[in-house]
Formats: structure tokens, C-alpha cells, sequence
């Protein structure tokens, strides 16, 4: 596999969201005031930048709208996601919020014109597999059908969603000027939510304004100019299916700082989830029936 820019982007962006369920987890600040710092921290550290550099282009009034829809799509994913790994475990928010790739791949075949490879449907079923021993089958007979888990599964769409409406305007608009746009729908958007539900804007310590800027320029700012870079030039089903590698690397991350336990059924649960996204990078077309051939 050749490794291009793109894919070097994407692996950058992988690393630095995989830090992220690690930050949520310490319980800093509130889901839904989290994600709204998140956002405003990246656009106003971000905005100064474009405007002094002449970076930010006017897009037509049609992709500035989808824009808009895509600040306003990934905002709200990120909060219910921050409810759902707050009022539940990590690994079950996690988990359902990956299964994105399905609901990218189905939405591809519907309304996109580059329909989903016979590789990427194997290499979903083999990484869904390898996240699912990753977690443990036995974590499937606890599951809690409650509010965080439908957030967590309505994380996975409105993520998935995200990616195929992104797709379509980063063919038209640039990574910064379509960062720019959305950021702000973003801050704008969960400002008056979080406003309207009376969440607490300060009080928070020297430490959780650290984690919640750190939030802004990592887990947002650097990964997802990273990621959109990707997602320009890839296919939105690679990509969506890459990001399930982020769940091995917190695995590992959550172990160092966290002190949570790697057992060898989870290392093996990673490598299949990795072979599964590998899959999909496969330049010819895997055929089922010489892959069930005797």
C-alpha cells in the first residue's frame, strides 16, 4: 500500500482523535459545554489565521448552506457522544458510535456516484468482527438499551452523515475555508443550546480549561484539518472505516494513563479490526467467489 499524503493526513488525524474518549472520561466539564468549547476554542484560533493569510474564499451560497449543515451535523454528533461515553462506559459509546462505517457505506450506495467496493463491505464485516472481540462478546449480554445508547447509536449516524455531506463540499471548497465555516455553525449552534439548557459556561478548574483547550487544538483543529484533507481526496468509506483503528490506539492510550487492562483477546480483537481496514486499501477487487472457493 502505497503510503500517499492523504493517507498521511488520515493517520495524523486518527492519532490525535484517539485522544479524545481519554480527555472525556476525566469529567472536567459538562458533555454538552464541552463540545461546545471545543468548537468555539478551534474557530477562534483558527479564524485569525485565515483572515491574515487571505486563506478564506467565499463558496457559492448552495456549499456555504452544506457547510453550515456540516458544522451543524458534526457538533451535534460530538455532543451526544460526550452524553453518551459520560452516562455510560467509554467502550459502549465507543462502540456503537463505529458503527458509522455501515451507515456511510449504505448512504454511499444510495446517493453517491462512487458506490462501495466488494473490499469495503468485506473489510467492514472483518473490522466489526475484530471490534467486537476487542470489547468482549460477553459485553454484548450487558448492554443498556437507555438514553446513552441510543446517543451513542445516533452519534454513529449523524457521524456518518457528516462524512457523505463533507465529501460532497470538500469537492468544491477548501479544507480551510470549509473548517472556518463549519467551526463557526458549530460554536453558534451549541452556544444557544447550551445557553437554552442552562449549562455552566466557567467555574471550571485550572486543569479542565487546560483538557477543554487541548480538546480544541488536538482533538479538533489538528485532527480534523487532517481528516478533511483525507476526505478530500479519498473515498468517505475508507476513511469512516479507517477511524475504527482510533479504538485500538485509545485501547493503548486508556492502559498507559488510565491504568485500564490489555488482555490478549483485545490485542488480538485489534489486529483483526486493523486487517479488516487493510481490506479495504487493497487495490484489486476482492472476489466472494474465489474468496469461498474450495
Amino acid at each position: 500500500m502505497k503510503i500517499t499524503k492523504p493517507r498521511l493526513a488520515l493517520i495524523a488525524g486518527i492519532l490525535c482523535i484517539s485522544i479524545f474518549p481519554i480527555l472525556v472520561k476525566l469529567k472536567l466539564a459538562p458533555g454538552l459545554i464541552s463540545a461546545f468549547y471545543r468548537m468555539f476554542f478551534a474557530v477562534t484560533l483558527l479564524l485569525p489565521y485565515v483572515l491574515i493569510t487571505r486563506s478564506f474564499k467565499i463558496p457559492t451560497l448552495k456549499f456555504t448552506l452544506l457547510a453550515v449543515l456540516c458544522g451543524i451535523l458534526f457538533s451535534s454528533d460530538v455532543a451526544v457522544w460526550n452524553i453518551a461515553i459520560q452516562e455510560s462506559s467509554a467502550t459502549q459509546a465507543s462502540l456503537l458510535t463505529n458503527l458509522s462505517p455501515l451507515w456511510v457505506g449504505i448512504g454511499s450506495f444510495l446517493f453517491l456516484k462512487s458506490k462501495p467496493a466488494t473490499n469495503f463491505w468485506i473489510g467492514t464485516v472483518v473490522a466489526l468482527f475484530g471490534m467486537i472481540t476487542l470489547v468482549g462478546f460477553s459485553f454484548f449480554m450487558k448492554l443498556n438499551f437507555d438514553k446513552a445508547f441510543l446517543f451513542a447509536v445516533l452519534s454513529g449516524i449523524l457521524y456518518s452523515i457528516y462524512l457523505l455531506v463533507s465529501k460532497n463540499v470538500l469537492s468544491q471548497v477548501d479544507v480551510l475555508t470549509f473548517m472556518t465555516i463549519s467551526l463557526t455553525a458549530s460554536s453558534i449552534y451549541l452556544g444557544i443550546l447550551c445557553y437554552s439548557l442552562d449549562q455552566p459556561f466557567t467555574g471550571f478548574s485550572n486543569t479542565g480549561w487546560f483538557v477543554l483547550l487541548l480538546q480544541a487544538v488536538i482533538c479538533q483543529l489538528c485532527a480534523w484539518l487532517s481528516i478533511s484533507y483525507a476526505t478530500q481526496h479519498m473515498r468517505a468509506t475508507r476513511v469512516s472505516l479507517s477511524l475504527l483503528s482510533q479504538a485500538v490506539i485509545t485501547s493503548i492510550l486508556a492502559w498507559l494513563f488510565l491504568e485500564e487492562q490489555i488482555t490478549l483477546q483485545m490485542v488480538f480483537g485489534g489486529i483483526i479490526l486493523l486487517f479488516g481496514i487493510r481490506i479495504t486499501f487493497y487495490d484489486k477487487t476482492i472476489s466472494l467467489k474465489r474468496l469461498f472457493a474450495k
